[in-house]
């Protein structure tokens, strides 16, 4: 016969209970997330792939085209492949710099009062729907551009400086998380060998947080390049290969959102839509496998 003691020792407790409930609960919710994902995936693999396996279109021109006029059965994404990649570049070069300030200046410059009006200044750009930011270019952005720079006020850049503005939050939240995984130790090190504050940003800082910067830099490419309703609005939703900063050209994006809605399931342009949207998911995932192995580097 047992004894009583063993008997309350083999049983199991109610925290342990609770532990394994929110175990099985977490995976559950986990599993759930993954399936939605693949499902996901795999629904947009399908249809993206009508156009080719049903209405026999070749992948090559649909590639290389430049012409896009389903209505006459011309299915070329190159034009806004090149006009989604030229915004999102443009859009990066103009908002790292501020960013990549804004971080050292939260991150490192320790004394200022200001910090946290800057933290909440960027949080509220966070939360700002994209639509709004469409409005702001319309109403701000293009009207400027027209008077300063000619031309409709319609295009490359106007729809680079509303990218800029809105992955601004992205990349200079994701450098500051950088700068402060640099150990302070380093930090009074440096400062102890007799270095200045800017020489220990320059010479210890930066380079250990060089590839998380990279990391934030991509994110914010990938933010960019999948925004669809403020570049639409503001970019022109021409069709061609953009010559100049003014011209109006048209993203991957921008033509998905504007066709899908007037398409009829199943035919020939609804099709064409679906392979733009596998294109731009597959340029998306390139991003972030890029950040991924930037991750594993850093670690």
């Amino acid at each position: 016969m047992l004894d009583p003691i063993q008997i309350d020792l083999k049983k199991s407790s109610t925290a342990s209970r609770r532990e394994k409930k929110g175990q099985y609960l977490t995976f559950f919710c986990i599993g759930i997330s993954v399936l939605i994902i693949v499902a996901l995936i795999f629904f947009i693999t399908y249809k993206g792939l009508l156009l080719f396996l049903k209405d026999k279109v070749s992948p090559l021109s649909f590639l290389s085209g430049v012409r896009w006029d389903p209505n006459n059965d011309k299915f070329g994404a190159l034009s806004m492949m090149i006009g989604s990649i030229t915004v999102t570049i443009l859009a990066v070069l103009l908002a790292f710099p501020f960013s990549f300030g804004t971080a050292i200046f939260i991150s490192e410059i320790k004394s200022s009062k200001s910090k946290k009006y800057l933290r909440l200044a960027i949080e509220m750009l966070i939360g700002i729907p994209a639509v709004v930011y469409g409005f702001v270019g319309i109403s701000v952005i293009v009207p400027l551009l027209r008077s300063t720079m000619g031309g409709t006020g319609f295009g490359l850049l106007s729809g680079a400086i509303i990218l800029a503005i809105m992955i601004l939050p992205t990349i200079s939240t994701l450098c500051v998380d950088a700068l402060k995984g640099v150990p302070e130790a380093y930090r009074y090190t440096s400062r102890a060998l007799g270095a200045t504050q800017w020489q220990t940003l320059h010479k210890v800082v930066l380079p250990i947080a060089r590839p998380q910067v990279a990391v934030a830099i991509l994110f914010g490419m990938s933010q960019a390049f999948g925004e669809a309703v403020a570049i639409q609005m503001v970019i022109g939703n021409a069709t061609l290969i953009p010559t100049h900063l003014m011209s109006p050209a048209a993203t991957l994006t921008s033509v998905i959102t504007i066709g899908m809605g007037d398409s009829v399931r199943g035919s020939v342009e609804n099709d064409a839509l679906w392979s733009l949207a596998l294109l731009l998911l597959l340029i998306s995932l390139l991003f972030n496998l890029i950040a991924h192995f930037a991750m594993r580097k850093r670690t």
